[in-house]
């Protein structure tokens, strides 16, 4: 069966509230999802034991990656692919130059072939969907990898 790392960073319960809603998404299109919280303690699973991770984070203080999240990424120690990338943010803080900037840092750290996810706040509402959107567009591109190396 597909598996699906999610790990993520959350202090408001905004990251995590899309980490869940990514993982609802991809249970319903049939795929193993293993959730972990970053910074949340416990050990850090093997991103190479899935088929995918998803990273995902806040962004802090103007425009800044948190540090358990470059720490997540420094104890990994290698760039796992593919790696997908999802943010919250809010652009009271820096406006739309700095808004998901710890997201968009982390996509192009790991070269990822989807665009980062930017939610601004909360997923509710009208950006649910927004995010189950996106998380069907990374199930294509997996998919569509995997096609590839067959």
């Amino acid at each position: 069966m597909v598996s699906f790392l999610i790990a993520y960073a959350s202090w408001s319960g905004n990251t995590e509230e899309v980490a869940e809603l990514i993982e609802e998404t991809l249970h319903q299109e049939g795929m193993n999802v293993t959730k972990h919280r970053i910074g949340g303690g416990g050990p850090i699973p093997n991103p190479g034991e899935y088929d995918a991770m998803l990273i995902g984070s806040f962004t802090w203080d103007q425009g800044a990656t948190p540090d358990e999240v470059k720490d997540f990424v420094a104890d990994i120690g290698y760039k796992p692919e593919p790696v997908y990338v999802f943010g919250t943010g809010d652009t009271q803080f820096g406006g739309d130059l700095l808004f998901c900037n710890a997201a968009v840092k982390l996509a192009r750290f790991y070269q990822s072939a989807v665009a980062p996810l930017r939610i601004e706040q909360s997923p509710r509402g009208v950006q649910e969907s927004k995010v189950m959107e996106w998380s069907k567009g990374v199930l294509e591109h997996w998919r569509h990898l995997h096609e590839l190396k067959c």
